[in-house]
């Protein structure tokens, strides 16, 4: 995915001293894995997304199977991002040497064992064990899927591998998070979660047959991976990310109310909407994989830009479910593009640490996750549902600027990409 250029003995040494745990970055073979290989990345992407969202369908019957609130069965759902926020670094420092292919496979079986343990859980207290767990792997694979992906396809196709690899997290909310709804409803949550428990543990096995052996290529100890924040071109990445996903989940969280009073749209014509958004998110994560590589500041703009313009217009323009439809269409559009442009810019800003670049990336695109969804409940609940759109557009219309003026990826050269296939 990176541009790298530069021969070795020109390459400069990185703005950040490398761990005593670093590897040589001399360039090592590696076998590709090809297409079906990173389909099987963007499972276990779809696996881990999936597991983290689905007690958003099911918080009724969670609260009343636990004998908890339905705003203390929420804390499923917080807990999960907040450890996967906070454990990505540590957690990527020590997966060190590992080959990737094992780590993923390791990570993935935690995913199922943590949801079988969601659904036998006989009271609350192992339920939140079980969604601990679900952030130590979510946390894990989020890190690692886009350098591998990268690694598994020639250099021209990185972007379109990227976006395949984050498909998954698209397809977790327009396919996965309503199949363990309708599952719940018809057989039960604690079905919802086995069957997802099952399919982690499947998705470990296609990873284990598709994916080739990964050997590291670089581990940096935890203090280098936290420096990389330092990196001019990263800080502005993670800058962009704040943004982005603060000002999206800020409006997306309390969307319905929205839907429902501003533009008067019913229950059920709430859900095709979501379902519009839903679709334009995937495709705009394949757009944004084909046209990041023409230039991944110009694309975080353009996101950046039509996300604001989209939610700012919603109060505005959107009242009437016809301006609706078109106002979050391109709200899913431009939202699906986050990712795999936000991932391509930390990548290409760290060349020779992409997986401590990941890392970064994980913990802050959680932490402005339940940032959002705070910041957003605090509006609604004190000046009503349309006035978060508001502050969720002025977040995303900073993020342009963000990207056009502060330091770019390309402030930091890297050395030379090890040959690919």
């Amino acid at each position: 995915m990176a541009e790298h250029s530069l021969t070795p003995t020109a390459a400069p040494r990185p703005p950040f001293p490398p761990s005593s745990s670093s590897l040589p970055s001399a360039p090592v073979a590696r076998p590709p894995g090809g297409w079906p290989a990173v389909l099987a990345v963007a499972a276990a992407t779809f696996a881990v997304v999936t597991s983290e969202m689905l007690p958003v369908a099911l918080l009724t019957p969670i609260g009343g199977a636990m004998d908890v609130t339905e705003g203390t069965a929420g804390l499923t759902l917080t807990v999960t991002g907040l450890v996967a926020a906070v454990s990505a670094p540590p957690l990527t420092s020590a997966l060190g040497r590992w080959d990737r292919r094992r780590a993923l496979c390791v990570l993935l079986v935690l995913l199922g064992a943590a949801n079988l343990l969601a659904a036998w859980a006989p009271v609350f207290a192992v339920m939140v064990a079980a969604r601990v767990l679900v952030g130590l792997a979510m946390g894990g694979v989020w890190s690692l899927a886009a350098g591998v992906a990268v690694r598994l396809v020639p250099r021209a196709s990185a972007g379109p591998a990227t976006a395949t690899a984050f498909s998954g997290v698209a397809l977790a909310s327009v396919l996965g998070v309503p199949a363990g709804a309708f599952l719940g409803g018809s057989a039960g949550w604690r079905a919802a979660f086995a069957v997802l428990g099952g399919l982690a543990l499947l998705v470990a096995a296609a990873v284990a047959l598709l994916v080739p052996p990964l050997p590291a290529e670089r581990a940096l100890g935890l203090g280098g991976v936290l420096r990389l924040a330092a990196v001019p071109g990263v800080r502005t990445g993670l800058i962009v990310v704040a943004l982005l996903v603060t000002g999206h989940f800020a409006a997306y969280t309390y969307v319905s109310p929205v839907l429902e009073e501003v533009s008067g749209a019913s229950a059920g014509q709430v859900g095709v909407l979501l379902l519009v958004y839903g679709a334009g998110g995937i495709v705009g994560n394949f757009v944004a994989g084909a046209v990041v590589g023409r230039g991944v500041r110009a694309s975080a703009a353009g996101i950046g830009a039509a996300l604001a313009v989209s939610v700012l217009a919603l109060p505005v323009v959107g009242r009437g479910v016809p301006g609706a439809v078109v106002l979050v269409a391109l709200w899913g559009l431009a939202y699906g593009g986050v990712s795999v442009t936000t991932q391509t810019w930390l990548t290409r800003a760290a060349p020779d640490a992409t997986e401590g670049a990941s890392a970064l990336f994980v913990a802050v695109f959680n932490a402005a996750i339940a940032l959002g969804a705070l910041a957003g409940g605090r509006i609604v609940d004190g000046l009503g549902p349309a006035a978060v759109m508001w502050l969720g557009g002025v977040l995303a219309a900073a993020a342009p600027l963000a990207a056009a003026l502060l330091p770019g990826p390309s402030t930091v050269p890297g050395p030379p990409a090890p040959p690919r296939g």
